[in-house]
């Protein structure tokens, strides 16, 4: 089984449905993070979301960063999406655990806070585009709502949910953007509102087994619609060792000197993966002097 996203857009290009079931790559983010069961439910949201909205980038060079920065034990939550949906992210503290809220559900408000959404796009531009927009909930999908009407200026109903079983890991996961285009009917507003308002959490409709199909189906019941396209989409992470070595070929002198005073080899953890790398002292040496060396070569 694979994660995947659906599109779907009415017949007359005034509303766009993205469909995402997610459980499988939510379960590797568990693995990967060893996640608490509230933890789970707030990185496999992020998650989802960012793949929803990483999706609508336009080049297979730009990528998009969701970073919700609240006051929450959870502390920060950074999650990166290429334009065909794939994403990674990381929690300060993947193992924060709280009881359930005041609706017997896992607390992901609770573990997030309050504070700031951010949503950066790297467009291949000087600049990266940033908007920020406040965390009004901390469930993620109505931050994301909020963050579509106020800085996009799009009418958009977003949906994320995650279950989680006994052992912290991920059973069903998933989301859904609904949202208005240019040139939409006013007449088919109160079918989607009725439509959406009577369905259930898309994690339980995932969990019991409805297809994407049919959840779209659901949410356009009444409206005629086109289903656009249906892609895999994964946990993926780019870091690799040349990466690293890049970086650390760019320390200063004195951190060098740290580093050799120590004594002891550089070893590196990438944050969205948890993949380790080890380097000697005299390969960095060796690679800072390799440097140094080029700019002159290619002067000649």
């Amino acid at each position: 089984m694979n994660s995947i996203i659906m599109r779907a857009i009415s017949s007359d290009g005034g509303i766009r449905v993205i469909y995402c079931d997610s459980t499988e790559l939510v379960k590797k983010s568990c693995e990967i993070h060893h996640t608490s069961k509230t933890m789970t439910a707030v990185l496999g949201r992020a998650l989802t979301g960012t793949s929803l909205m990483a999706i609508l980038l336009k080049d297979k060079d730009n990528t998009l960063t969701f970073q919700l920065r609240g006051d929450g034990p959870c502390g920060s939550v950074v999650c990166v999406g290429d334009y065909m949906g794939n994403v990674r992210g990381y929690a300060d503290d993947p193992s924060v655990e709280l009881p359930p809220n005041a609706v017997g559900k896992l607390d992901v408000g609770g573990a997030v806070g309050r504070g700031s959404m951010y949503i950066i796009k790297d467009l291949g531009m000087n600049e990266p585009y940033v908007g920020v927009a406040p965390i009004v909930s901390g469930e993620i999908a109505e931050d994301l709502t909020e963050y579509f009407a106020t800085s996009e200026q799009t009418p958009t109903v977003c949906a994320l949910g995650v279950r989680v079983d006994h052992d912290n890991m991920c059973y069903a996961a998933g989301g859904y953007l609904v949202q208005l285009m240019p040139g939409y009917y006013e007449e088919d507003i109160p079918i989607l509102e009725g439509n959406i308002g009577k369905m259930e959490s898309v994690s339980k409709l995932i969990a019991d087994g409805k297809t994407g199909e049919e959840i779209i189906a659901m949410i356009l019941e009444g409206i005629g619609y086109e289903m656009f396209d249906e892609f895999d989409i994964d946990y993926l992470c780019p870091c690799d060792r040349e990466k690293y070595l890049r970086a650390l070929i760019g320390l200063n002198e004195e951190d060098m000197n740290e580093l050799r005073e120590a004594g002891e080899p550089v070893e590196t953890n990438c944050r969205f993966c948890g993949k380790k790398f080890v380097f000697e002292l005299d390969e960095l040496d060796a690679a800072r002097a390799e440097a140094r060396r080029k700019p002159a070569d290619s002067e000649e």
